[in-house]
């Protein structure tokens, strides 16, 4: 994993997905201006939360694919979701917890 801040972050997003590389960018100018109206960093914890997630689910092709999978399947709403919805959550917990970002830790730039 990356550097949880908004430069290791945008190395790795270039690096696993680099069509995602200007969303990475507008999204953070987004969180930027919000944090600076707000008066507060919650917005950049949020948006580096978001993208360590991200990268942590795309640094591994079959997890990235399988989560597709089951987004899709989840969208076309023909099947009962509920094993998918439990399976994305596994796969974000997971992610999350190779972030670093587990329950009880704050995500920070």
């Amino acid at each position: 994993m990356p550097p949880l801040t908004p430069a290791g972050l945008l190395a790795a997003v270039a690096e696993v997905t680099p069509s995602r590389v200007q969303d990475f960018l507008r999204h953070l100018v987004e969180v930027s201006t919000s944090a600076q109206q707000v008066g507060s960093v919650a917005p950049l914890r949020s948006f580096v939360h978001i993208w360590a997630v991200y990268v942590a689910i795309q640094r591994y092709p079959a997890r990235a694919a399988r989560l597709r999978h089951l987004e899709e399947l989840v969208s076309a709403g023909v099947e009962d979701p509920t094993d998918a919805v439990g399976e994305i959550r596994e796969i974000h917990t997971n992610a999350e917890a190779e972030a670093g970002l587990g329950p009880g830790r704050a995500a920070g730039p």
